[in-house]
């Protein structure tokens, strides 16, 4: 995973992000290895065994007019189909499996805690281009076509909805890539949903700052000449080098970089670490992924929002800074919106706290035991 995970080294990362990792890791390795692996880290945070399975949606229309005859969404459940449906949406370059870490599933999905999965049915997707759902590294490369957020929305629609057979969910939940998914969802959809909780996300145009970035990690992929347009024969040599600079500005925390990196000597060793670290993502998959975000904007339509929202955001959020204001003028849109702000403390890791469910197992506990039943 590299958008939570392997853009920060391990010590600085909370445990649920590097556990994160880990899933996507193993995407080449056989299918009953990986959900062995799952399995047992099921057993061990006492929770169900998740399944694996693939849908397809057929004919699946892009918003550039290009259709696929066969769109393939994998997905991972767990709990019974009878539970209330809880969607879980994960985060970029991850999947539904990278969502299944000791200190998120771990702290939510056991008996007791908030998505109970002896009560809830939950459903965690790998969006379009992501785990192994269809994506350009299948064989289309540079080819595949061009998909945006609004797409990989649709397509977690059809497969909840004609796929599984769900008409309501409880809840959407989203992180990080995944929260900007719940707040379109939200506008989208306002009729299916009881609950939405975003997290380390903002409703607003994808600009400034996080934009800027993104733009100078893709263009330094791109101008790469080993990249050749999309069609090279070996992951182009300035990935790492672009990955890693995007990673360490808008992922780690303020603090916790100071506590870990406070000398020349030891930031120099973390750097040099992560170079050591080998990049496994595909350079097309990884800049389809990232580029899906740039016209990202829910902000003109939050006022069609009619579930109960919980935002959920680190106050030391590099890709979501609270301190600009956009995001409780937003709020203000949403007439059942909320916002959780988790204070910076050497314990927050910046854009990646949320990976951690502690910080917020009681006000989500507090939402689904106040959030009114909606019915379509």
């Amino acid at each position: 995973m590299l958008d939570w995970a392997a853009t920060v080294p391990e010590s600085i990362v909370p445990r649920a992000e590097t556990d994160m990792k880990i899933p996507s890791l193993l995407l080449h390795a056989a299918t009953g290895v990986v959900l062995s692996l799952i399995a047992f880290a099921a057993a061990a945070a006492d929770y169900p065994a998740p399944r694996e399975d693939d849908w397809i949606a057929r004919d699946f229309r892009f918003h550039t007019g290009e259709v696929m005859p066969e769109l393939r969404l994998h997905y991972v459940t767990v709990g019974e189909p009878s539970g209330e449906p809880v969607l879980i949406l994960h985060g970029t370059t991850g999947s539904g499996s990278s969502m299944l870490s000791p200190a998120f599933a771990g702290e939510l999905f056991g008996p007791g805690q908030p998505l109970d999965a002896g009560k809830y049915f939950i459903v965690l997707p790998d969006a379009i281009g992501a785990g192994k759902s269809s994506k350009p590294s299948d064989g289309l490369r540079a080819t595949f076509p061009r998909y945006n957020y609004d797409d990989m929305v649709a397509a977690q629609y059809r497969l909840v909805t004609e796929g599984l057979g769900l008409r309501h969910l409880r809840l959407v939940l989203g992180n990080s890539m995944g929260g900007m998914h719940t707040w379109m969802w939200g506008v989208t959809y306002p009729d299916v949903m009881d609950a939405l909780v975003p997290m380390a996300s903002q409703p607003t145009e994808m600009a400034a700052r996080n934009w800027m970035l993104r733009r100078m990690m893709l263009e330094t992929i791109r101008s790469d000449p080993d990249y050749n347009g999309g069609n090279y024969t070996a992951q182009p040599r300035m990935m790492k080098y672009a990955i890693n600079a995007y990673g360490i500005a808008t992922g780690g925390g303020t603090l916790a970089y100071q506590a870990l990196a406070p000398t020349a000597a030891k930031a120099d060793k973390m750097v040099d670490d992560r170079l050591a670290t080998a990049i496994t993502a595909d350079a097309n998959d990884f800049i389809y992924q990232w580029e899906a975000s740039h016209d990202y904007n829910p902000s003109p339509t939050l006022e069609k929002i009619e579930a109960a929202l919980l935002l959920i955001n680190a106050a030391d959020d590099e890709r979501n800074p609270p301190e600009t204001g956009v995001t409780d003028a937003a709020l203000k849109q949403v007439k059942n919106g909320r916002l959780f702000l988790i204070p910076a403390s050497s314990e927050t890791r910046g854009h990646l706290t949320t990976g951690n469910a502690a910080f917020y197992k009681k006000p989500l506990q507090e939402l689904l035991q106040t959030a009114p039943q909606r019915t379509m």
